[in-house]
């Protein structure tokens, strides 16, 4: 039964097995559903998860700079790490609607994913929504990418990132930032040059893999002209599901996943996505719970534990 979403007194484990993401297949065609806690495990079966429907928030204010935001150290993924300003899950079975179809993504509304960004931006950095209207949202492309997080949880990290990203570009005159520290760390605002500075080697800070894929590959052209970006098309392409393998550093994992993307990879490139291709028509494939299999240790260091 659909229901309202809230996070009140959930821990990061609570919403790991409560939240619902989007199962995809290779062409952000909808195909079930499944909790983010199984969605994210990289394993032997599934070495890159299970593709998921993703978002990622560029709040710009008045001055042209973006606001970035540092992932509280209890973060199970991609904790401590820099990155854009929200970025999270557009879910299934809330009271309204985050799913988009294909009409939505070619239309540009993509009002599921807008809402879902509107929610988190509230949960994350106790944004209010009334500063962040959903029609002020552009929604410009997607970005298809994976990631184990093996700086993390080491070489055999049980968990990682395989989304179809969704990017949505804002500009707001002032927003008030209430940061929710179970998510977020800091935050900072920054220009173009000072962004491209702090990423460079020797600034010592770690950065998340969609960042970087993303600041690299396409954020010098939007935000040069940030205006035209967000209130015209000149940046807008729904056709296209840009694909792009992590960086080295982020390859490996339990499933010991490597490059695929980069190389024009299919669907039968992936294990799981492959599964889906062969047996099922048009459905995401029941696979067995992992959840049990998956252990942490005190310093929030998880590991997979071999299967009997």
């Amino acid at each position: 039964m659909s229901q309202p979403w809230s996070g009140e007194g959930l821990s990061q484990i609570d919403f790991m097995q409560k939240d619902e993401c989007i199962l995809l297949d290779m062409n952000d065609n909808v195909i079930g559903n499944d909790n983010k806690y199984e969605t994210h495990i990289f394993c032997p079966e599934r070495p890159r998860g299970k593709l998921h429907r993703a978002f990622s928030v560029f709040l710009f204010n008045s001055e042209g700079k973006l606001l970035l935001q540092q992932r509280a150290k209890e973060k199970i993924t991609f904790p401590s790490v820099w990155t854009n300003t929200c970025c999270s899950h557009p879910l299934t079975g809330l009271e309204t609607s985050e799913v988009d179809g294909p009409e939505d993504v070619q239309s540009g509304t993509v009002m599921g994913v807008k809402r879902a960004a509107v929610r988190k931006l509230k949960h994350e950095l106790g944004i209010d929504p009334q500063q962040v209207p959903l029609e002020n949202f552009k929604f410009l492309t997607r970005l298809h990418y994976w990631a184990a997080d093996v700086l993390t949880h080491g070489p055999g990290a049980p968990w990682g990132e395989h989304e179809i990203d969704y990017i949505l570009f804002i500009q707001v005159d002032q927003v008030d930032l209430n940061l929710n520290p179970e998510e977020v760390m800091d935050t900072k605002w920054v220009s173009h040059i000072e962004l491209l500075q702090q990423m460079m080697p020797e600034s010592g800070l770690m950065w998340s893999p969609w960042f970087r894929i993303i600041a690299s590959k396409f954020m010098g052209p939007w935000w040069a002209d940030l205006g035209k970006t967000i209130t015209t098309d000149a940046h807008f392409d729904p056709a296209t599901i840009h694909r792009f393998d992590c960086s080295e550093e982020h390859m490996g994992g339990a499933g010991e996943a490597t490059e695929w993307l980069d190389k024009k990879g299919t669907e039968w490139g992936d294990r799981w996505l492959g599964h889906v291709a062969a047996e099922g028509k048009g459905k995401a494939v029941k696979t067995p719970p992992m959840k049990d299999f998956v252990v942490s240790d005190d310093k929030n260091i998880w590991r997979l534990e071999a299967l009997e």
